[in-house]
């Protein structure tokens, strides 16, 4: 294997340590920055979403590449600013006005992040308002909200509904997600998506970040 396999194993292996070394190695050997994070760094977090979808590994494991995922970004972040890569994209990220749960949310944060989405965590009970104001001012392409409690799922909508009175709505994707949430829920109050898990929450942000899918 060469230097960016490497670095692509022990991140869906969650070594971060190895990652950071291997890393490392490949900046001194003079692979480009963009090279080492996508050949490198999101083909390790490609293989073990994939293996998350299948079922093939849970939570834990995620939850560790994640941040092995960040251990190799930090050595590469030098690199990455002087060279002028951009973010792939900024998301407004928080659980709904009513709900203190913030797992689910924290790592959705650590998956989007991971995947080079700039993520602005205004942490648990949330106000509509806000989250329509931050995204307006830091110029957000995405907003994110989670819900763990059936009580407070209607705040979703509310939000959406914010956005609808300050004539932003088509301005911003709106996805939702949590255990109580779904697809049919999704459509009822007129959010752009639902995913199930953090894997498919950071994809579909991903997505909505290029310009062909924003209206």
């Amino acid at each position: 294997m060469n230097i960016l396999d490497n670095i692509s194993y022990y991140l869906h292996t969650g070594a971060a340590k190895d990652v950071a070394y291997s890393v490392q190695i490949a900046i001194n050997e003079g692979y480009p920055a963009e090279e080492i994070l996508q050949k490198g760094l999101l083909h390790g977090m490609d293989i073990i979403g994939e293996l998350f979808q299948n079922g093939d590994c849970y939570v834990p494991e995620t939850i560790v590449a994640a941040r092995a995922m960040n251990a190799g970004l930090e050595v590469l972040k030098p690199l990455l600013q002087k060279q002028c890569i951009a973010s792939m994209g900024k998301v407004v990220l928080g659980t709904v006005k009513g709900d203190m749960h913030d797992i689910g949310k924290n790592l959705v944060k650590l998956m989007m992040e991971s995947n080079g989405l700039e993520i602005i965590d205004l942490g648990t009970d949330v106000p509509a308002e806000q989250f329509v104001q931050v995204a307006i001012n830091e110029q957000c392409q995405v907003i994110a909200m989670s819900a763990l409690l059936t009580t407070s799922m209607g705040a979703m909508k509310e939000v959406i509904k914010q956005l609808d009175l300050a004539r932003v709505r088509e301005r911003f994707k709106v996805m939702i997600g949590g255990a109580p949430v779904s697809t049919a829920f999704c459509e009822k109050i007129g959010a752009d998506a639902y995913t199930r898990d953090a894997t498919a929450a950071a994809s579909q942000a991903l997505k909505f970040c290029k310009p062909e899918y924003m209206r």
